[in-house]
């Protein structure tokens, strides 16, 4: 079990219904987002206990609760094989920062990319923190962590993906891609300190960069991402 903080996530994790709550720890209940909360946590039946503000930091290890915290089972995984009919799937590889992958969640729950890929190496797991920052998007999305990069992108091809690699050395363009109308997009980003892995990048159909104007040399990865999924979603 996990410990699930922050006003949106409770709010995702309640209404999805994906993972078991067993308690609920509220600290000011008054506060109408927080009553809301209690509410619905009391018609599932579930408990709830009203503690001090310090007692969710002590079981959080985060000053960032915003006065809820749910008590839950741990993130429910699917199998990459059950993905593979789906005509959109994310890899993100080599990224390592939870603030950025929480960010790139959230990105990919807005831009449509439901089906989401982890290497097994190289990337955080659906923690806590990355739900916060995902803004509880993590509870929409389908994610797999059963393989390592490589063998997502190959087994991905061997389904008849079309490899899209983002990397800001990238030639292809958008009317490129547009114009070869792929049906099915495995569409990968990496990190900052790690790009996208060179087998990934040599089994890629297309790499896609982001043309820039300015002098700074890369963007953010999450802001990088979240690039790459608003042009990939637009063929």
């Amino acid at each position: 079990m996990e410990f699930i903080y922050g006003i949106n996530p409770a709010f995702e994790v309640i209404m999805t219904g994906k993972r078991k709550i067993h308690e609920g720890f509220i600290c000011d209940g008054s506060k109408p987002k927080l009553k809301k909360i209690c509410s619905l946590l009391e018609a599932r039946g579930i408990p709830v206990s009203h503690l001090e503000r310090g007692r969710l930091i002590d079981m959080t290890g985060n000053k960032y609760h915003q006065g809820v915290v749910l008590k839950v089972s741990n993130y429910p995984y699917v199998s990459f094989d059950s993905l593979l009919g789906n005509k959109r799937l994310l890899l993100l590889d080599n990224i390592e920062d939870p603030q950025n992958l929480g960010a790139i969640l959230r990105s990919a729950e807005v831009f449509g990319f439901k089906s989401v890929l982890l290497s097994m190496r190289g990337t955080p797991e659906v923690y806590p923190s990355v739900v916060k920052v995902s803004s509880g998007a993590t509870e929409h999305l389908l994610i797999a962590n059963d393989h390592n990069a490589n063998s997502f992108a190959t087994k991905a091809k061997e389904n008849g993906f079309t490899i899209i690699s983002l990397d800001q050395n990238g030639k292809n363009t958008f009317e490129e891609i547009k114009s070869a109308n792929p049906e099915k997009i495995l569409l990968v980003i990496g990190g900052e300190d790690k790009s996208v892995g060179q087998f990934i990048l040599n089994e890629s159909d297309f790499i896609l960069g982001i043309q820039q104007k300015g002098r700074i040399n890369s963007l953010n990865a999450s802001v990088a991402a979240g690039v790459g999924m608003y042009i990939v979603s637009q063929i």
